[in-house]
């Protein structure tokens, strides 16, 4: 017994350490990352606390399906907005960006984005690409014109005229900007699938010297004339910016939403915020964890020194988990995670009371230290159970309704009390069975440690 007791302590001696190396405000080792955290392996971000929007700054977005009345976008639809929303969030580089679906919406959350209006038009805009047949242009079409295609009408057509679609954006193998060498102008460069470059070769070689326009959402983006067969790969050129070209470029790139999007709610939060957010919840971490610390220490002497411990290792092991899953730290999830400190120390209450209580009844040290665990774990079963069954129902209302701030409460707290099982119980266990092993007679000698 004593022998399995000191190899689990040891086991946790390690445990603890691993976690406060992980937890460290340190740039880790990319070896020591790959180890630690190999799904995060070759990003620049591995095993950092990563800020959501209301702690780093950025913009919050809600978006519906706009379709007409009588008509409700699928539980399917959605799903597939969501993935390519995703997709074009990713190429717009935002980090520790979230993107899910609720019951009728989808939630983007663009912590750091710099142009939130520009971001939202990439998120919303339907994205469908169409080369479209103009033949000889007796309109003289142009950049910036909508048009009546063989794929739909145009909410405000120049003419009522509807021209060929010839080909669709699924046929791009390849999108990316590039800059004209002399006039350092943007375009856009595209390569072409195979089954895209038959049917482009075979377009373009039967009507060289015609008008081809290409559309996106039954807007002219350029009207070029075909100068030759084009077959792999071509350029669209236009008045474009940089930040203009790439935007195209991603909503080329990741394919045309399956439902038009409607913005209902936009909230921006400016950076400054966000810092003052998180040094506010430093500086009330602290002080709550301090507090903590002196009052079992005071209250419970060597148990209470011994929960303090255990109460250093939770901190430990959540900052680790929260940088190893990872969990984006908004400020209802340090909330969370605040809440949990206070529940952490609660398990070692109940138990040091039960311990007092046999210990007033006659018990030795040894049989009412293992009397007050046993006899303190069902109530603390019970408890952290219904704690983590709220947390779960938090979870599922801010997944699916879009209460993203529930939501991030909702982990923490679930994490935090799951590690407050390990640390309140098992760990302070075994520290206590530690201490009476090789400190029996001074403890047997002076109970007044244990504040009896």
């Amino acid at each position: 017994m004593q022998s399995r007791n000191n190899i689990v302590l040891l086991i946790i001696i390690l445990l603890v350490g691993l976690a406060t190396a992980i937890a460290l405000p340190i740039d880790h080792p990319d070896w020591f990352k790959n180890i630690v955290a190999p799904h995060q392996k070759g990003d620049p971000n591995a095993l950092t606390l990563r800020l959501g929007l209301d702690l780093r700054g950025g913009t919050q977005i809600q978006l519906m399906p706009d379709l007409p009345a009588g008509q409700s976008a699928t539980e399917d639809d959605l799903e597939r907005a969501r993935a390519i929303i995703e997709r074009r969030v990713n190429g717009l580089g935002v980090s520790e960006s979230l993107v899910q679906t609720g019951r009728d919406r989808i939630i983007v959350a663009l912590p750091g984005v710099e142009d939130p209006d520009a971001a939202i038009e990439t998120l919303r805009s339907t994205g469908q690409l169409e080369f479209v047949d103009l033949g000889d242009n007796p309109e003289g079409l142009g950049a910036g014109d909508q048009i009546n295609t063989s794929l739909g009408p145009a909410p405000n057509p120049r003419t009522e005229t509807v021209y060929e679609t010839i080909m669709t954006g699924d046929k791009l193998k390849n999108v990316d900007v590039r800059r004209d060498p002399n006039t350092q102008q943007p375009y856009i460069a595209f390569e072409l699938t195979k089954e895209g470059s038959e049917i482009f070769g075979e377009y373009s070689g039967n009507n060289i010297g015609k008008f081809l326009a290409i559309v996106m959402d039954k807007t002219i983006l350029s009207a070029p004339v075909i100068r030759a067969k084009i077959t792999d790969s071509g350029i669209i050129e236009g008045d474009f910016t940089v930040e203009e070209a790439q935007n195209l470029a991603i909503q080329m790139k990741y394919g045309a939403l399956p439902v038009p999007l409607k913005v209902i709610d936009v909230r921006t939060v400016g950076p400054s915020l966000g810092e003052d957010s998180i040094r506010r919840s430093l500086l009330a971490g602290t002080i709550g964890v301090i507090v903590v610390l002196l009052f079992m220490l005071a209250y419970y002497r060597l148990p209470g020194f011994i929960a303090d411990l255990a109460l250093l290792s939770f901190v430990a092991f959540n900052i680790a988990l929260y940088k190893i899953i990872p969990v984006v730290l908004t400020l209802p999830g340090i909330a969370g995670f605040l809440l949990t400190t206070g529940t952490a120390v609660d398990a070692n209450i109940l138990i040091f009371e039960r311990m007092r209580e046999e210990l007033r009844a006659g018990r030795s040290l040894p049989s009412a230290v293992e009397a007050g665990f046993s006899r303190a774990w069902t109530s603390i079963l019970d408890s952290n159970l219904s704690t983590i069954l709220t947390g779960l129902i938090l979870l599922y209302f801010g997944s699916n309704f879009g209460a993203s701030v529930v939501q991030g409460f909702a982990v923490t707290l679930i994490i935090g009390v799951l590690v407050s099982m390990f640390t309140a119980v098992f760990a302070t266990r075994t520290f206590m069975r530690f201490m009476i092993q090789y400190f029996a007679e001074p403890l047997k000698r002076k109970l007044s440690w244990f504040s009896v």
